[in-house]
């Protein structure tokens, strides 16, 4: 039997939901039902070597859903899987919605783009499946704006329709000031070991006696934005930078490691029920989170538009996207590492993150290590307010 055959084998004989007296099948009894199939009886040596093959068969979506599917086989597949799937860090792959959370490879830029609706003001983060500016894509996340009296909220979820903080898919969020020109961003979950959660109505209603399932853990800010004034209209692009609270500044370093997240933490266990790999029976912090934590001391990671240089023939300013932009729009920056706390080195010219525009409503998203794809997608949203305090 061929890899490939034996897939769809698997896929034909999971076990579905079923309901017995109106309500949906249990996760124990889902479990149950796993653990009764065929498959979990599989020989340890066989099965990682099967897992092998189909890891590094399927190196790129829609197939590598394949890998996907193999996770939700059973108990002893998902282990497996587990410890042969690599963060994003080591493959450069987005394999399952962890993935998002996690910082993105560190010798290439992952590329992805952003679908603008105008019509009910939500943004869609896709992952670039092919080299061309415009195909499909692989969804990642979704993202809807709020409007309220002295803020602006954007409301990032891993399911493109359904984007609200209630949702059990919420992951985070981004926060303006009234003016636009400061954002923090909101992490749902601890992004690592001893953050502290700001009070907010949802974080105060965790801790009452009865509480809704779908009630997002709490806010947990892991970066700052902020666009500098421009009081004097001075001509030039916007200027902006991004203190990454979460991330140490020795992670741009050779050899330096940024905090990872290694499980979701969702809220409601009907979120993913084809994918239990993404459960967890512990709530402790220790095993949701890998990496240390950032310390005044040490210094946190600060990054910085890339200047510009001003093209006379063109009469505009001008920066080297390397065909990944085609339109000139004020949102389009290129973010650096600054050299807060020493000389600048070859690893203060790396491009973090670039962001631009191709079409009307379609702009590319470039990211790589140390920030992930959930700080890079807010951090883009930042760029589509309206900032006349900046321009």
């Amino acid at each position: 039997m061929s890899i490939r055959s034996m897939i769809q084998d698997i896929r034909m004989s999971r076990p579905q939901r079923v309901i017995q007296d109106g309500s949906p099948a249990t996760r124990a009894e889902l479990c149950d039902g796993l653990s009764q199939s065929c498959w979990a009886n599989m020989p340890q040596e066989l099965l990682r070597e099967v897992l092998l093959k189909i890891e590094s068969s399927e190196s790129a979506w829609p197939v590598r859903k394949s890998v996907v599917a193999c996770a939700g086989v059973c108990r002893s597949w998902r282990v497996i899987t587990k410890e042969i799937v690599k963060t994003p860090e080591l493959s450069a792959k987005l394999t399952f919605p962890i993935s998002v959370k996690q910082p993105g490879p560190r010798d290439v830029l992952l590329q992805c783009f952003i679908k603008r609706n105008r019509s009910n003001q939500t943004y869609f983060l896709y992952l670039s499946l092919t080299n061309a500016l415009t195909d499909d894509g692989k969804f990642l996340l979704a993202a809807r704006k709020c409007r309220r009296p002295t803020c602006t909220d954007y409301i990032i979820s891993l399911h493109a329709d359904d984007m609200s903080k209630g949702s059990s898919t919420y992951i985070g969020k981004l926060r303006s000031n009234f003016l636009g020109t400061k954002f923090t961003i909101f992490d749902g979950q601890p992004p690592c070991a001893g953050a502290k959660v700001i009070k907010s109505r949802s974080t105060r209603l965790v801790n009452l006696k009865q509480v809704s399932p779908r009630v997002p853990a709490g806010n947990y800010p892991v970066a700052h934005i902020s666009y500098e004034l421009n009081v004097l209209g001075s001509r030039g692009p916007r200027r902006m930078q991004c203190i990454m609270d979460a991330i140490p500044s020795s992670a741009i370093e050779h050899g330096g490691v940024a905090p990872t997240q290694t499980e979701l933490s969702l809220s409601n266990v009907d979120s993913f029920p084809s994918l239990p790999f993404f459960r967890s029976k512990s709530n402790r912090t220790e095993n949701l989170l890998s990496g240390p934590l950032a310390s005044q001391k040490d210094g946190v990671v600060v990054l910085r538009n890339k200047s510009p240089r001003w093209h006379e023939q063109l009469q505009c300013w001008c920066l080297n996207f390397h065909g990944r932009v085609t339109v000139a729009s004020v949102k389009n920056f290129q973010l650096v590492a600054s050299p807060e706390n020493g000389p600048a080195g070859p690893e203060h010219e790396k491009i973090i993150l670039q962001f631009g525009k191709v079409g009307k409503d379609l702009f590319t998203m470039d990211y790589r290590y140390p920030i992930s794809a959930f700080q890079a997608f807010a951090i883009c949203l930042s760029s589509f307010d309206t900032k006349i305090a900046c321009e």
